[in-house]
């Protein structure tokens, strides 16, 4: 009896063995092979965005060049997840998730840090490229700080759950958002003028500020540093959001009041990515709004965040024309004339110069990641997408006709780097701005190094 027991728990052993090993081999087939993999253990299913879950992680960069290991698969890293998000935590099954790991990572050549976000993008039908390249715009455009991300495949408890955007949390850090770190429910009068770091935000949240806008719309900050308010703290910001509503409304648009409080050239810089992405909800929702300490220091807008709602609409009007969810502030402070002149000095200087690289790194970023799309329309075939070309296509046609619209309205670009021309006794090699030879002249359009000299290829 006893050895027939002993027999029993064997096969059964053997047999969870053989279901586990079979379960992660499922797994390896499913993820593409062309990106790293970040496999996932936690503790219990994760169904919350408030609970962390205890959970373990390992990335196998699966032997592709330019990427190092982040644990192993014995040797894993403890980190706590737990999911995020407000409407793409709720209404798709394709989760996006927060990770909070114990010690300082940089996974995939990311910078250091603890906080961490996985972002699904299954409301992304362009292949992952509207928060791609609103990032990029943001870079280009000169923002102090961009979240980082890196495309990565995700393993969760053995099942493969996609292709997802390693993604910066956004959070006061010395390389994130670099403002003096300020406490919770502080009372000292000259410390709680900074750092704040809120949001306009579209969803209703314990401890808001709610206030009325100038026209009536409701304003809603949300706040992540502090997060929760002293008396002291939450006077100084309702007075001080108060007072730029009241200048950012004045009647003669020539005033200049409203620049006491807002950093004109960064909202500028905002705005145009706004713009070129027509992301519809961007003064709405997601808006992130920082400021240094000091009674002096300016609201900063940025860093840029969610582009979800990018290309969803015509392409002949501005993002505060006739917006699907409402847009606070924007609308009115595009009424200064010396916003305008600052956003079409800012404008004709991109399109002349940075933008003429936006095209080729469409181009690189979604070859990276093909293979993987595939694999993520697979697992995932009411979100995904096999036609990888057709859909970078379609983002590339409809970016086209905002940035068509743009120059009618704000110019032409101008170059501040003067073609010049190549005579065959000038060096032969060609380079791109990060240093990495070329095989003969540029194919694509933008700017190049030639004979150590700054050169447009149009």
């Amino acid at each position: 009896m006893i050895r027939k027991l002993t027999i029993i728990i064997t096969l059964l052993f053997l047999g969870i063995g053989v279901y586990a090993s079979d379960h992660l081999q499922a797994a390896a087939k499913s993820y593409s092979g062309t990106l790293p993999v970040l496999f996932i253990t936690s503790e219990k299913p994760i169904t919350s965005k408030e609970e962390y879950v205890q959970a373990t992680c390992y990335i196998d960069p699966l032997g592709i060049e330019g990427y190092e290991a982040l644990g192993s698969a014995d040797s894993q890293v403890p980190l706590l997840i737990k999911g995020r998000g407000n409407y793409t935590w709720s209404a798709f099954d394709k989760k996006p998730y927060r990770l909070k790991f114990e010690d300082g990572v940089k996974p995939l050549g990311m910078k250091k840090s603890k906080h961490f976000t996985l972002l699904a993008h299954p409301d992304d039908n362009l292949v992952f490229l509207r928060n791609t390249v609103g990032f990029e715009l943001s870079r280009m455009l000169g923002l102090a700080y961009t979240p980082e991300q890196q495309p990565v495949e995700v393993v969760l408890n053995g099942s493969y759950i996609g292709l997802y955007m390693l993604t910066d949390k956004i959070r006061v850090a010395t390389k994130r958002v670099n403002v003096v770190e300020q406490a919770d429910m502080e009372t000292d009068p000259d410390s709680v003028t900074g750092g704040w770091l809120m949001e306009i935000d579209n969803y209703e949240e314990e401890g808001q500020l709610r206030m009325k806008e100038g026209n009536g719309a409701k304003l809603r900050f949300t706040f992540h540093t502090p997060e929760v308010l002293s008396d002291v703290q939450r006077n100084y910001i309702t007075e001080l959001m108060k007072a730029t509503d009241d200048a950012i409304y004045a009647s003669d648009k020539n005033s200049t009041d409203w620049e006491q409080y807002i950093d004109m050239d960064t909202l500028a810089r905002f705005y145009i990515v706004q713009e070129v992405m027509d992301n519809a909800e961007s003064f709405h929702g997601s808006c992130y709004i920082h400021k240094e300490r000091g009674d002096n220091t300016l609201l900063i807008f940025g860093p840029v965040w969610d582009f979800g709602n990018a290309f969803h609409r015509g392409h002949d009007k501005f993002i505060y024309q006739d917006p699907p969810f409402g847009q606070n502030w924007i609308g009115e402070i595009a009424k200064f004339p010396r916003f305008q002149e600052r956003v079409k000095y800012i404008w004709q200087r991109f399109l002349g110069n940075e933008y003429t690289q936006l095209d080729g790194f469409i181009d690189d970023f979604v070859s990276k990641i093909s293979q993987a799309v595939l694999s993520d329309a697979s697992r995932w075939p009411q979100y995904g997408t096999t036609d990888v070309e057709g859909r970078k296509r379609s983002f590339k046609q409809q970016m086209g006709y905002k940035v068509d619209f743009l120059r009618k309205k704000w110019g032409e670009g101008i170059s501040d780097i003067m073609s010049h021309r190549i005579e065959p006794s000038d060096n032969p090699n060609w380079y791109t701005l990060d240093g990495r030879k070329l095989n003969g002249r540029p194919t694509r359009p933008g700017i190049y190094l030639y004979g150590n000299r700054k050169t447009i290829v149009p």
